[in-house]
């Protein structure tokens, strides 16, 4: 997180203490695993999520964490719960839906709610939260949440790509823009076992669920879906001074997908 180089006899990589971080959909999923992996890491976390319930409960398990409630695709909403934090060192853009079919079988409305919760949110989070980024003395860190379906095309995910690989071209774009005062990097998984997964099993295979979810597994050439812990860790890593000279790039956890 800053300047500074690597003491070698430092005995413990990769913390994070005295940090401050905020998680937008913070609760379930990659962002309660990273969640727990900031806390583990020495950091403060703010986890951000529209369930406020689910956040509160998950801040009570885990002690150094705060919930704040967030709509992401509310400026009025974010701009509240930038006034509890106060400051801000890292922040993981989390937060983002899916959704299936090809660009003749997506209606606009679809298209529409895909680009607005998953590209003008993580506008609007960074752009109301960017003044604490910048405040933070150990040089802010931001990591967006992205996907390989931002990286490569995917049959029958046309908005979900299209919505993905505007994230990548932000995180490019915020480095460059930002480059001595911000770290912006991005991750990119395959698919991970997560609720994101299970609800989408349930919604268009619900009668072929483990024949779906079989095929998810083979697609990555390690023949298994990620986990969260597997990304959380990666957020930690770059929201580390050890990832002090990393910016505006794109990290792939896909079991191979991409080499492939």
């Amino acid at each position: 997180m800053t300047n500074q180089p690597i003491s070698p006899t430092q005995d413990q990589a990769f913390r994070l203490d005295g940090l401050q971080a905020l998680i937008t959909g913070g609760a379930s999923g990659i962002g309660e695993a990273t969640s727990r992996e900031l806390i583990r890491a020495g950091a403060f976390v703010w986890i951000a999520d529209i369930n406020l319930e689910a956040a509160q409960k998950l801040a009570a398990t885990l002690g150094n964490a705060q919930a704040v409630r967030m709509d992401v695709t509310s400026a009025e909403s974010i701009d509240e719960a930038a006034r509890q934090i106060g400051k801000l060192d890292i922040l993981v853009n989390n937060a983002g839906i899916g959704h299936v079919g090809s660009i003749a079988t997506t209606q606009a409305e679809d298209f529409d709610r895909l680009m607005t919760v998953n590209v003008k949110s993580m506008f609007l989070v960074t752009q109301r939260l960017l003044d604490l980024l910048l405040a933070s003395p150990a040089k802010g860190c931001i990591v967006n949440i992205g996907s390989v379906a931002g990286m490569i095309g995917i049959k029958q995910r046309f908005a979900y790509c299209t919505s993905k690989g505007a994230v990548l071209a932000m995180t490019r774009q915020l480095a460059v823009e930002y480059a001595k005062e911000l770290r912006v990097n991005a991750i990119c998984p395959g698919t991970v076992e997560t609720p994101f997964v299970e609800g989408y099993l349930d919604k268009y295979h619900a009668h072929e669920k483990e024949k779906i979810r079989e095929e998810l597994k083979a697609r990555q050439p390690m023949g298994r879906l990620g986990q969260p812990e597997e990304v959380a860790s990666m957020v930690r890593y770059l929201s580390s001074r050890e990832a002090g000279f990393i910016s505006g790039s794109l990290f792939t956890l896909d079991g191979g997908w991409t080499a492939a």
